[in-house]
């Protein structure tokens, strides 16, 4: 940077604007090791829903299609047998690697398991409900998606359907619907919004209880039936809280409890007034 120093300030400008300068920032950029994607704020009163589609939320893992390879919303690649990805588009596509209503715990296994199980593979499909790469809004990325999978033509991979509200009254209607029917909520994402991976109101979840992720601290003993098995998980928020963690889990669960140390995501209906979750409950760990 000393050499530059001594030329003509203007001549410098130039070399930074055709990008002969690099930029440590951009640098940095290019190293990191998630997946560029567009993550979701919590659905809140008041939100303009003319201005924003609606879709089921699908409970599967994120998956991140670069063009090339297949990713997990943390970056880590993910090898499924050659015939599920064969013939995909170079264009990026963003969704959710899908076994099923209620069957989280089957895409997760079958995506976790290497080398690649086909027979369980054959259960999974990719729920496409977005186009990164696309320079346009989420009201022209639409129409884009669903001629790509027209396009792409195989039965894995679907577009996420597409659709508007009338008000919040249609809103919680159709979320009530998805619950019963074994699903796990409804994403809102507004049509003017360009792709940018970041956490923003352009995209909200909307469910009927929050969750978010704890460390496991210790196992605590089980009474009763529960005695010889884990009865509760000491789990540490963030912010330093301790609480216990004692429902959701299944007999094989308490057998075999989330290591210590591990991240394990719960679902909760608001706080107390001390911060700790009201009413939490055990959904997964966290991968």
């Amino acid at each position: 940077m000393q050499r530059f120093a001594r030329w003509p300030r203007i001549f410098c400008t130039l070399l930074i604007q055709v990008g002969l300068l690099i930029s440590p920032i951009g640098k940095a950029a290019s190293n990191t090791a998630s997946a560029p994607v567009m993550l979701a704020n919590v659905y809140h009163e008041g939100v303009e829903l003319d201005e924003y589609w609606v879709s089921e939320k699908y409970d599967g893992v994120r998956g991140y299609w670069d063009g090339e390879k297949l990713l997990t919303r943390s970056g880590a690649t993910i090898h499924p047998p050659a015939w599920f990805t064969a013939h995909w588009p170079k264009t990026p596509m963003d969704g959710e690697l899908w076994a099923g209503r209620g069957k989280f715990e089957v895409a997760s296994a079958t995506i976790r398991q290497e080398p690649a199980d086909d027979t369980a593979w054959r259960r999974i499909r990719f729920m496409v409900f977005d186009l990164p790469a696309h320079p346009g809004t989420f009201d022209e990325r639409i129409p884009a998606l669903n001629l790509l999978m027209t396009q792409l033509d195989v039965p894995w991979v679907q577009a996420v359907k597409q659709y508007k509200v009338a008000d919040d009254a249609a809103l919680k209607a159709q979320l009530n619907r998805v619950i019963k029917n074994g699903g796990e909520g409804l994403i809102l994402h507004r049509g003017a919004s360009l792709y940018r991976a970041i956490r923003s109101d352009d995209l909200l979840k909307f469910k009927p209880y929050e969750d978010t992720e704890a460390r496991v601290v210790a196992h605590l003993p089980g009474k009763g039936k529960y005695t010889g098995m884990m009865g509760a998980l000491l789990v540490e928020m963030p912010d330093g809280t301790r609480f216990r963690l004692g429902t959701g889990f299944t007999d094989e669960q308490r057998r075999h409890p989330p290591a210590v140390g591990s991240q394990v995501t719960y679902r909760y209906r608001g706080t107390t007034s001390t911060g700790k979750p009201r009413f939490a409950s055990f959904l997964r760990v966290r991968e």
